[in-house]
Formats: structure tokens, C-alpha cells, sequence
């Protein structure tokens, strides 16, 4: 290495340093915050993971999985990424999916987007993003299945909503076509599959009323894994 690469490799150094001493420093504060309210915190947390909940979301900084749902460090098993997508070749979320359902033998599994979301913005433009296209795709054709109900709605910003919300049911679909999840349900009635969306105005959830049961019912129809009976 150069004189001036070493430089210049010093130099960020000193930048990263001081973002790092802040993360050690802010994890000791959150440690002694946690023990000094249950000093069996980390004992407990050590011990192993049952959570109930399966959470899918975006990968936005804005919306910390935990926090918005009020949930503590081994509550919840989390899977983000760019717009909460499940696509079904995509293997890091169906291994998620199925670990949690299989093996964490989680009750609830939850597809959270959020308004004003990046990804889902840039689907609605008409623009080569390289590697993100494929990714992409996945909205646009959300976009193409519901075109007449977004078409007929004239507000940008309530057609843009429309879809992020359109997006989750979507990705809730996706995951009620898994095997994992219908095989489960099918054994142990759960877990049951909840569409929200988060409002960053607010800091609120929305429900956006995921009829699991009879959606699953349709997904049946096509797309059954279970080994027992077919939906009628």
C-alpha cells in the first residue's frame, strides 16, 4: 500500500471510529437498562427463542420491526428487505418462512409495509435501476393484477398508498402458497397471516384486514400443498 493510500485509509478511519464508539457505547447503556430491570434478562435471552410472531418488512430505517410493535428481544423473528417482499424463488424469505413455521412454530405471521415506501415508489417509474429491476418486477405486477382499480384512482399520492397496501396483501398471498404454512395450519391451526401497513405521520398501524382464512381458501385451489383435503 502507497504512503497516500495509507493516508487515506487512516483518514476514514478516523471518521468510522467515532460512529463505532457510539454503537459500543449506546449497547453497554441499552445491557444496563435491561439489567438493572430484570437482571435475568440475558439469561433468559440465551436460553433459546420461542416467539410468537414471524414479522416481514421493509429493510427502511424508519421502521424498526421491534419497536413499532412494541415487542421485546426474543418476541418476534424478523425478516426485512427492500418494498417486504416474498417472492416465491427468492430463498433467504422462504427460508425464513419455513424456519419460523417449522421449527420456531411461530402463531402469527405478519407482512408490514409502510406509506411513502422507496421501493414502491420507484416500481411506479419508468426507469432502468439495473439489479433492482428484477426485485421490482415483483410490484409491478401487483400493479398489473389490480390496473383497473389503481388506474381509476386520479390522486397520485392515494394511487401510490393503494398499491403499498396492495403490495402486502400480495406478499401475504405469497405466503399462504408456501407449504410450510398450509401444512401447519392444516395440523395446528396456525399461523394466521395479518396484512398492516405503518403510517410514518403517525407512527400508527394499520390493519388492512387480511381475510386469511378465505384467502387461503382461494390460494387452495391452485396452489394446494397440504397433504390432507382440498379446499371445496
Amino acid at each position: 500500500m502507497g504512503e497516500s493510500q495509507q493516508t487515506t485509509a487512516s483518514n476514514m478511519n478516523r471518521l468510522i471510529r467515532p460512529s463505532l464508539d457510539t454503537i459500543f457505547k449506546k449497547n453497554k447503556e441499552w445491557v444496563a437498562t435491561k439489567t438493572n430491570g430484570d437482571p435475568a434478562f440475558f439469561d433468559k435471552l440465551s436460553a433459546g427463542q420461542s416467539p410468537d410472531y414471524l414479522y416481514i418488512g421493509c429493510s427502511d430505517s424508519r421502521v424498526p420491526a421491534n419497536e413499532i410493535m412494541g415487542l421485546e428481544a426474543g418476541e418476534v423473528f424478523v425478516h426485512r428487505n427492500i418494498a417486504n417482499l416474498v417472492p416465491n424463488v427468492d430463498l433467504n424469505v422462504m427460508s425464513v418462512i419455513n424456519y419460523a413455521v417449522r421449527h420456531l412454530h411461530v402463531k402469527h405471521i405478519i407482512v408490514c409495509g409502510h406509506y411513502n415506501c422507496g421501493g414502491v415508489k420507484a416500481a411506479l417509474t419508468s426507469a432502468d435501476l439495473g439489479l433492482l429491476n428484477p426485485w421490482l418486477r415483483n410490484i409491478r405486477d401487483v400493479y398489473r393484477l389490480h390496473e383497473q382499480e389503481l388506474d381509476a384512482i386520479k390522486e397520485d399520492d392515494k394511487r401510490y398508498n393503494r398499491l403499498i397496501e396492495l403490495n402486502v396483501i400480495e406478499s401475504c398471498r405469497n405466503i399462504i402458497k408456501t407449504a410450510a404454512v398450509q401444512q401447519s395450519y392444516e395440523n395446528n391451526q396456525y399461523p394466521i397471516v395479518h396484512g398492516l401497513v405503518f403510517d410514518l405521520r403517525d407512527g400508527l398501524l394499520r390493519d388492512l384486514e387480511v381475510d386469511f382464512e378465505a384467502m387461503l381458501r382461494d390460494v387452495k385451489k391452485i396452489y394446494c400443498l397440504a397433504p390432507g383435503k382440498k379446499s371445496e
